[in-house]
């Protein structure tokens, strides 16, 4: 297949939109229309990931982390980046990166560490703000109906668990066209009265052209009218961390094992026990430090991120014992969940997990 249609579909589930603004998620190396049969999942792309590659005959690599964060200005060799940039396109691979933009997706990263953990009842830690907006339109009653579907099947409409949610109410609309208007109902000139319904809903930000247009195409009249608002509301659905629960609460020291267990860590480096059970737990895949406030205030019995600096340790004031197991072992995850998205939407196309461990901290045990 092409790789656009790949690029297209995982863009579908985490939109470039959504990446901080440091970040550097997208295709990297590669052009749409190359021609792709197999893919290469990981979290890092390395020198050695891209022999894999080779090897293994994969025309893409699907990873995490963007292998370019900054512009470069030579291609000698002389860094590992430009390395890792030299051989992919002198080899015609495609690297693509799904960062930061998959981290605040809902079903993301920070989802499969819960999953793993075994965490419920799991919601978005940070939620994002100003990525909603309103519509408000006028139909006449006899079309009504059509122009709420058109609008919820361009992607309107989705609160939370919520879909097609719209609010509506009934009044008259005026109207006069000049003599250049060939008007659905009344006759130019002349002011027309019309039973309308005044149809809201809301709609993600980045779908703003697709909303209008099935908006436009599916109303009868010549002009039609709308306006549009920026809303300040939290998106539920996209945002940094997750916060999730237990069945059954543990000590603090049984669950740090649990944590060890599952999450494969060599070492958690973790604050000082507070005494207290644990029930509720936040986490955030690589360096979250930003969010441990969130994280108290939400009730976060334990904080599980990566990257802590040591004056950063204090701030947990006694009151959420944070535990920091690593960048790669915080993300090592998101390699399956990868492998899950693509095999399951392209069931004939080949993907395979890389065998190189790319973490680049190593332990003396």
């Amino acid at each position: 297949m092409k790789l656009q249609e790949l690029t297209s579909y995982l863009e579908s589930l985490a939109p470039l939109a959504y990446q901080e603004d440091y970040d550097n998620a997208g295709l990297i190396v590669g052009r749409p229309e190359m021609e792709v049969h197999r893919a290469l999942v990981s979290l890092d792309c390395t020198e050695a990931v891209v022999n894999e590659a080779i090897a293994t005959n994969c025309q893409v690599i699907v990873s995490h982390h963007p292998i370019v964060f900054r512009g470069l200005k030579k291609f000698n060799g002389k860094t590992y980046v430009e390395r890792v940039v030299e051989k992919a396109i002198r080899n015609n691979i495609a690297i693509y990166a799904i960062h930061t933009n998959l981290d605040n997706m809902m079903a993301g990263v920070n989802a499969k560490i819960c999953e793993t953990l075994g965490l419920k009842n799991c919601r978005i830690l940070s939620p994002k703000h100003t990525l909603l907006k309103k519509l408000v339109t006028y139909a006449p009653q006899s079309h009504a109906d059509a122009v709420r579907n058109a609008l919820f099947a361009a992607g309107a409409g989705n609160i939370g668990n919520y879909s097609e949610t719209s609010f509506n109410a009934e009044g008259t609309g005026t109207f006069k066209g000049n003599d250049q208007t060939n008007p659905y109902v009344g006759e130019p000139g002349k002011r027309h009265l019309e039973n309308e319904v005044r149809i809201e809903t809301v709609y993600p930000a980045i779908l703003e052209s697709k909303i209008l247009m099935a908006l436009v195409l599916n109303h009868p009249y010549e002009e039609v009218a709308y306006d549009l608002y920026s809303l300040t509301n939290q998106n539920q659905q996209v945002g940094s961390g997750m916060i999730g629960e237990l069945d059954n609460a543990l000590a603090e020291e049984a669950f740090l094992y649990h944590v060890k267990e599952k999450m494969h860590c060599h070492v958690i480096r973790h604050t000082e026990y507070t005494g207290k059970s644990v029930k509720r737990v936040a986490v955030c895949g690589g360096a979250g430090g930003f969010l441990l406030k969130q994280a108290i205030a939400a009730g976060a019995d334990v904080f599980i991120t990566a990257d802590y600096k040591y004056h950063e340790f204090f701030d947990a004031d006694g009151k959420v014992l944070i535990a920091d197991v690593g960048h790669f072992e915080s993300e090592q995850f998101t390699q399956q969940l990868l492998y899950e998205i693509i095999t399951k939407n392209f069931t004939n196309f080949a993907v395979r997990l890389t065998e190189v461990n790319t973490n680049p901290v190593k332990y003396f045990i």
